[in-house]
């Protein structure tokens, strides 16, 4: 049981002479109280009450466990308040792609900075995978429908795609209809994910899995978007990096009524049972944009 929470109980009764009128202003059951006071008895190793019909008094233990449990409560409180007060400070350190630091972090930063002024955050921006340990990595940012189970992390949003080329591509290669005609046409990879398969959304909304071939990969959704504008073939890129380009005309959609499934974006972090107040409030502050 908790000992600080035992503490809290202890005080009380002996405040207010009875174990029921301690349940009633912490807002406990009676039973719970007194196996709160049963386990401090347990610690102290003896009893620290005499019970009679009409009160109860502290035995010479009793009165002094009461000293060590007001100092300790004061501690806790002391610790709550610090913390309550104190705006978290040091040094963040997160891992994302270009992509993800682009349009997930960098637009959110000032106003976080802002709201955080003892904070600095530290961006390690690759599109390969980290080792959050060696690089002291506490937040890594990643995309993706294949997430390990055994991985620490939180879903903060999901990231759209939708099939591109270039007008140029089309004109020389022709629209695939369906998704089945992919397989007649130059499709650019990107490195991470799945190679060779588009998981994709037929008509009716279900899952559809296209096997596709290329001749061009590359581990940066920029460099493919760049590949997909000069003519090279038919790539899948995240709609919000694509949007400026394809309002331009630079870019063409493609197979608009099979688009690719959303993936998610996760948090990833090293601790499910400490997570530092820096990281907390990134996190809620970044799932709150996200959301958006």
């Amino acid at each position: 049981m908790d000992r600080v929470i035992a503490a809290k109980v202890y005080i009380r009764i002996c405040e207010l002479g009875s174990l029921s009128a301690a349940a009633r202003a912490l807002n406990m059951s009676r039973p719970m109280v007194s196996r709160y006071l049963e386990q401090m008895e347990h610690w102290a190793g003896e009893r620290l009450l005499h019970r009679s019909s009409r009160k109860l008094t502290l035995t010479p233990t009793g009165e002094r466990v009461l000293q060590q449990t007001r100092a300790l409560n004061e501690v806790a409180e002391s610790i709550t308040a610090q913390n309550q007060q104190d705006l978290p400070s040091g040094t963040l350190r997160v891992a994302c792609s270009q992509f993800g630091a682009r349009y997930y972090i960098v637009p959110f930063l000032s106003d976080f900075l802002s709201d955080y002024p003892d904070l600095r955050v530290e961006l390690h921006v690759s599109s390969q995978a980290v080792n959050m340990i060696e690089e002291r990595i506490d937040l890594a940012i990643r995309i993706t429908n294949d997430l390990d189970p055994n991985i620490i992390a939180r879903r903060l949003g999901e990231c759209d795609s939708m099939l591109y080329a270039s007008p140029a591509y089309i004109e020389k290669r022709g629209m695939p209809r369906s998704p089945v005609e992919l397989e007649h046409h130059n499709c650019l990879q990107y490195s991470y994910f799945l190679r060779n398969i588009w998981q994709m959304v037929d008509e009716q909304g279900e899952p559809l899995n296209v096997e596709v071939g290329g001749n061009f990969s590359a581990n940066d959704s920029v460099v493919l978007m760049d590949a997909v504008a000069d003519g090279v073939g038919i790539a899948m890129l995240p709609v919000e990096d694509a949007k400026s380009r394809f309002e331009r005309g630079d870019l063409v959609k493609v197979l608009e009524d099979y688009p690719p499934r959303s993936m998610g974006i996760y948090g990833i972090y090293r601790s499910r049972s400490y997570l530092p107040a820096a990281l907390r409030l990134f996190l809620a502050a970044l799932a709150k944009r996200l959301a958006k």
